[in-house]
């Protein structure tokens, strides 16, 4: 019994000492403004003290309906930890009145937000006024920003160095019509029972964004892109749900004499929509993957 009271305990200091860090964080991550194509953007940066000129930066986006205000902080301790700076974009009001990512559902068809031109203008801006390097910045993003991910990948490949989406999944129309013009380096954290981006796909909209791929699928696309030979799985140390690493290797140099381009599935078995943190340290997962290909 003193045992259990002694875990129940250290669980306890170990929850409020991680709650009283990510809050000092989140009021170190500052809220600003941006004009693009005559429309107020905002965003919320979070440099750390005493970061390196030339740092990366991650740019981590929330889902549909979401906001990037006090989003995902448990990146924010990750990013101190590296020495990375984080910006949380926000997502403009489509028709329904709901923050998002203009990724083609099938409702947002009159939706003419151009967030792939936004991403690209706020990354450069970023990079020309505080010096990170363009070559070391990145993009995540959860379920909607998940989505952002790919169609960021697929259309403007060298925006960013490496791409994370979480609870992402590829619309039809962009598997069939985007260029998919240059492999790059991909992750993808899924869960098997999302009943919201179905891990099989939902190719007769049954769920009301469109028609949509299965995640090993889309998945695929990258590894094959990239050429990968081989696909290696393990298991990661269990922490709830079991998450089964398929790991795409063997693919071409990400840059001349670079390390090659890797393409990761993390399959929570049983997972639901979620950014899997029950399950998996994603944030660490996402940065230690990143950090394969700083230059």
């Amino acid at each position: 019994m003193k045992k259990f009271l002694f875990v129940v305990l250290i669980a306890f200091l170990s929850v409020g000492s991680f709650n009283a860090a990510a809050q000092k964080h989140q009021l170190q991550t500052k809220k600003h403004e941006i004009r693009h194509q005559g429309m107020e953007r905002t965003y919320w940066l979070y440099i750390p003290e005493n970061l390196r000129p030339d740092a990366p930066l991650v740019f981590v986006l929330h889902g549909y309906g979401g906001k990037a205000e006090g989003y995902r902080p448990e990146m924010l301790e990750t990013a101190r930890k590296h020495g990375f700076a984080v910006c949380y974009p926000q997502g403009a009001k489509d028709g329904k009145g709901k923050n998002c990512w203009n990724v083609g559902y099938s409702f947002q068809k009159d939706y003419k937000t151009d967030d792939v031109d936004f991403l690209c203008y706020l990354a450069k801006y970023l990079q020309k006024k505080y010096g990170f390097k363009k070559q070391n910045t990145f993009l995540t993003g959860m379920s909607n920003g998940g989505e952002m991910c790919y169609q960021m990948a697929a259309q403007r490949p060298d925006a960013f160095a490496a791409y994370a989406p979480i609870a992402g999944l590829t619309m039809e129309w962009s598997y069939k019509k985007n260029p998919h013009k240059k492999a790059v380096p991909l992750m993808e954290v899924h869960g098997t029972m999302d009943k919201t981006s179905n891990w099989h796909g939902d190719l007769k909209n049954e769920g009301g964004w469109g028609e949509y791929i299965s995640v090993p699928m889309a998945v695929g696309v990258w590894a094959a892109k990239a050429r990968c030979t081989h696909t290696e799985t393990t298991e990661l140390p269990k922490m709830r749900n079991k998450v089964i690493l398929h790991r795409h290797v063997g693919g071409t140099p990400a840059w001349k004499g670079g390390p090659e381009i890797e393409v990761r599935l993390y399959e929570i078995v049983e997972g639901k929509h979620k950014w899997g943190l029950e399950d998996m340290n994603t944030c660490e997962e996402v940065w230690n993957f990143f950090s394969k290909y700083l230059r």
